[in-house]
C-alpha cells in the first residue's frame, strides 16, 4: 500500500491483462487470485478525489459500479481458455450492504462468508458447530474417522 493511489488501480487491470495474455494467446486456463478487491475501491475513491470528483454513497467514487463491471467482466471463459477468479473482499464494519462489498457480490458467482464471531472463540474449522450438532444427536461414535480429526483439531 505504499504505491500511490493511480499505480494501485491498475495492478488488477494489469494482473488481468496478464491472464488474458495467457488465456487468448497461450490457449491456457487461469487461475487468479486477488488478495483484496477492496484495495481496487480504495485506490479508486482516491483518484477520483484527486480529480476533484464528487464522492456519491459512503465517500466511494462516483464510478464504482462500472468500474468494478469494467474488471469482473473481463473474468471469462472462451474457445481458447478461461478466467477462474478467487477473490478476498474485505467488507468495511462488516456490513454486507456497503456499496463496494455489494457492488463485488453482484459479479460473483459464489460467496463465504467467515464468521469474526466464530474466530474470536477460536472455533475451527467451520464445520465445528455442524458437528457438534451431530454429536449431540447421534453421539461421538457416529463420525467419520475425518470428522473425528477435525473435533480434535478444534
Amino acid at each position: 500500500m505504499n504505491e500511490p493511489p493511480g499505480a494501485r488501480i491498475r495492478v488488477g487491470l494489469t494482473a488481468l491483462t496478464m491472464a488474458e495474455y495467457f488465456q487468448d494467446v497461450n490457449e491456457q486456463d487461469v487461475l487468479l487470485f486477488i488478495d483484496n478487491i477492496f484495495r481496487f475501491f480504495q485506490a479508486g475513491s482516491k483518484v477520483s478525489a484527486l480529480l476533484g470528483r464528487m464522492p456519491s454513497t459512503v465517500g466511494y467514487q462516483p464510478t464504482l459500479s462500472t468500474k468494478m463491471g469494467t474488471l469482473q467482466e473481463r473474468i471469462t471463459s472462451t474457445k481458447e481458455g478461461s478466467i477462474t477468479s478467487i477473490q478476498a473482499v474485505y467488507v468495511p464494519t462488516d456490513d454486507l450492504t456497503d456499496p463496494a462489498p455489494a457492488t463485488t457480490f453482484a459479479h460473483l458467482y459464489a460467496t463465504t462468508v467467515l464468521s469474526r464471531g466464530l474466530a474470536a472463540k477460536g472455533i475451527y474449522p467451520a464445520r465445528y458447530k455442524e458437528l457438534q450438532d451431530i454429536i449431540a444427536i447421534l453421539g461421538l461414535d457416529e463420525l467419520s474417522e475425518e470428522d473425528r480429526l477435525t473435533i480434535a483439531r478444534a
